[in-house]
């Protein structure tokens, strides 16, 4: 039985954002990882994680934030759309879905792209080849993405933990959910720690 990563995330969210360096480095390190990223749709246009997170998650991780996106950093986002784009996409082409998750948020934090219409994934859609249904670029939850939150339910619900991101892993009998902001600016240190677990 491979051991597996729950990645529950938001991709308009900058802690899930500090978080995603530390999923590449497990999903690079550990080739038999069946890695799942899973959107929470937190954002639904009603509020944001505002220039202290955003300055704050800077400073422990390193990322970069770039200004087109701190100049909006107050401004309430919306990741429904995004939502059910990487649901169709984890659904459909699995194996592309933290590539590409990467390349969106490099957009999103760094270049501005607030992803909030259609044409704002033409260069998605292009660069990795993909024929997204219109379905996906309505501003409702698609089922896809609605029975993915049902999962992220059943998964809280057994981490007695509602918080995001999250990152937990299972490996045989075993779940243990991951610490991961105690490692978010030293990758190398959580890959270590989960080697000797699956050791």
């Amino acid at each position: 039985m491979h051991p597996e990563l729950y990645f529950i995330y938001d991709s308009h969210c900058p802690w899930s954002y500090a978080t995603t360096p530390l999923v590449n480095a497990l999903s690079d390190s550990f080739p038999e990882l069946e890695v799942h990223n899973w959107h929470c749709a937190h954002y639904d246009g009603s509020d944001c994680a505002g220039f202290s997170q955003i300055k704050a998650a800077e400073k422990q991780s390193g990322q970069t934030f770039g200004q087109e996106h701190i100049r909006f950093a107050d401004s309430p986002k919306n990741a429904i759309l995004t939502a059910n784009f990487m649901a169709w996409l984890q659904d459909k082409q699995p194996e592309k879905v933290l590539p590409i998750l990467n390349a969106l948020q490099k957009e999103h934090f760094v270049e501005g792209n607030p992803f909030g219409c259609k044409r704002d994934f033409n260069t998605l859609v292009a660069q990795f080849k993909l024929s997204p249904p219109n379905k996906v670029f309505k501003e409702v939850l698609s089922n896809e993405a609605l029975y993915q939150q049902s999962d992220i339910q059943e998964l809280q619900a057994f981490m007695q933990n509602s918080a995001f991101p999250a990152l937990l892993l299972t490996y045989g009998d075993n779940a243990i959910l991951l610490e991961h902001a105690s490692y978010l600016n030293k990758p190398q240190d959580l890959v270590k720690v989960v080697k000797k677990l699956l050791a």
